[in-house]
């Protein structure tokens, strides 16, 4: 259980940290200025900062329950394969109702495919490296 709580913050701090870099930096900052118009003009960081640790109370959790069903023997196996489910859950469907809906350059949902598939794998290796099923 300790294990379990100390993966969820780690992680729910290395998901702000890698939204942080993957939309602060200028390549992010150009593929993404498409969303200026809706943007809003500050954030807040707290509120922020608790839901990402949020997310990872979360994302541990399903990972932990979705542990023996997972591909694979090895936990990193698993985490990878875990990641890839996010990626899907999260992203890939995110970034397809994107381009149905809205006038999205091409460029900026493949960066967003690829920088998503990017952290949801360091998550699952975070997962798969460090949690096991509880007894």
């Amino acid at each position: 259980m300790i294990s379990y709580i100390v993966v969820s913050i780690v992680s729910g701090i290395v998901f702000g940290v890698l939204d942080g870099l993957i939309n602060a930096n200028p390549l992010g900052r150009k593929l993404m200025e498409v969303y200026n118009p809706i943007a809003k003009k500050s954030i807040n960081v707290a509120a922020g900062v608790v839901i990402d640790i949020a997310y990872g109370f979360i994302l541990a959790g399903i990972f932990v329950v979705l542990y023996e069903s997972l591909p694979g023997d090895a936990g990193i196996v698993k985490g990878i394969s875990f990641g890839v489910l996010a990626w899907f859950l999260r992203v890939i469907m995110s970034v397809i109702s994107s381009w149905m809906m809205y006038t999205i350059p091409v460029k900026t949902l493949l960066y967003s495919l690829l920088a998503g598939l990017i952290e949801m794998l360091i998550l699952g290796l975070i997962y798969g490296g460090f949690l096991k099923p509880w007894a």
